[in-house]
């Protein structure tokens, strides 16, 4: 058995820098097929927005899976901040996109990273964490 952090439902915060909108959802996965499956409900829901980047952590101990994505933006200005606000908050089997609705005005790298990890972050921060206990069970006959 294993104990690790995580959030108990969704939750999402909102905010606009210079006129482009962030929005910032997580949400508790279990396995890539889940973050698959919400991730194309998000793609749905938000169709009309420019970008959907995003990262995911998912198991515990040394089973740990992760990954990042920009979708588009300049390389690491968007999927690794999320992923740090992963890291900073220690949970895992979780799920955070991040829409932007470009407003027309370019924030620039250092402008971006800044959004997105703050996006993450206010997401978070309304979120519940919760500690659950993973356990692995095995059937043993002979």
């Amino acid at each position: 058995m294993s104990q690790y952090k995580t959030i108990a439902a969704f939750s999402t915060a909102e905010f606009k820098e210079k006129k482009s909108r962030f929005v910032g959802l997580a949400i508790s996965v279990d396995k890539e097929e889940d973050v698959k499956n919400q991730l194309e409900i998000w793609r749905n829901e938000h169709s009309g927005a420019g970008h959907l980047c995003y990262a995911y952590r998912l198991g515990s101990g040394n089973e740990m899976q992760y990954r990042h994505n920009d979708d588009g933006e300049p390389n690491n200005s968007a999927g690794l901040p999320i992923y740090g606000q992963i890291l900073a908050f220690e949970i895992s089997n979780v799920l955070i996109g991040v829409i932007r609705y470009y407003g027309g005005v370019k924030l620039g790298v250092g402008g971006l990273k800044s959004a997105y990890k703050l996006a993450a972050k206010m997401a978070l921060e309304t979120a519940e964490i919760i500690e659950k206990t993973e356990i692995i069970s095995c059937t043993v006959s002979f």
